[in-house]
């Protein structure tokens, strides 16, 4: 009976996943993308002296100590689209930190702003990372206007990123969002409508911050600034504009 169970089990999970797969089949495998060079479609937003780039503009290395962390923006906001980078985490104790790849209009409406994001937050030694996704549509500061929507799923991943780069993975059109990892999509959010889904322009953002106060295990453990610096990859980055004249970019992918 046992056995039987979880042969049930198994096949209406790959029921599931083999159903996400096919609402999302048109994401086609990153390696089809032209991938775009830093300085092409990035420049620093804080912490310039806690950042490297390689000499051929391929991968950028930030990292946490206890001066400052560090963040990029790219060059130009986007209406919808497909936003990619490989992405390598630090092994070892890394809590209370927080490593994103995410879109964002903040800075343009801090009183009232969207945001899509992949959160890495770190852990201490023998536990996982968490992969952690948010949506925000009209999220504004000090509680001024808040909608919260799609807030924080959080999910372990099936393999070690800090063993090798993995790609993380963005698909923003204008029903749906998608998010992927190694082109395996982890969550879908659909529009239902407009005052729950981004439609504003967003830029694109990388980043390492000292998340102290609920990053891991709602605060439990702090970072550790003995184990500084806290390093990210990023590398192999994607960035396609699905929107207006350019939608035929995306559509059929999502």
């Amino acid at each position: 009976m046992m056995l039987i169970s979880r042969i049930m089990f198994s096949v209406a999970f790959l029921s599931v996943f083999l159903l996400i797969c096919k609402e999302v089949s048109g994401v086609s495998h990153p390696s089809q993308y032209s991938t775009v060079k830093f300085n092409e479609g990035f420049n620093n937003l804080w912490g310039p002296q806690h950042e490297t780039v390689s000499q051929d503009q391929s991968q950028i290395t930030i990292w946490l100590d206890r001066q400052s962390g560090s963040g990029f923006k790219s060059l130009r906001a986007y209406k919808s689209g497909y936003f990619s980078a490989a992405i390598k985490l630090q092994p070892g104790y890394t809590a209370g930190t927080n490593t994103a790849f995410y879109l964002s209009n903040n800075q343009v409406h801090p009183d009232g702003h969207d945001e899509v994001d992949i959160e890495f937050l770190g852990t201490i030694p023998g536990r996982p990372y968490t992969l952690q996704t948010n949506i925000y549509v009209n999220s504004g500061n000090g509680g001024n206007g808040r909608i919260v929507t799609g807030r924080e799923q959080q999910i372990h991943l099936w393999f070690d990123p800090t063993q090798d780069f993995h790609r993380y993975s963005i698909l923003w059109t204008p029903s749906r969002i998608v998010f992927l990892v190694d082109n395996t999509p982890i969550r879908k959010y659909i529009r239902t409508s407009s005052s729950t889904f981004p439609a504003r322009p967003m830029w694109v953002y990388g980043s390492i911050w000292d998340a102290s106060s609920w990053a891991t295990e709602n605060g439990k453990y702090k970072v550790d600034y003995r184990y500084e610096p806290f390093v990210a990859k990023y590398k192999d980055f994607v960035l396609i504009d699905c929107s207006d004249n350019k939608a035929s970019a995306c559509y059929g992918r999502g």
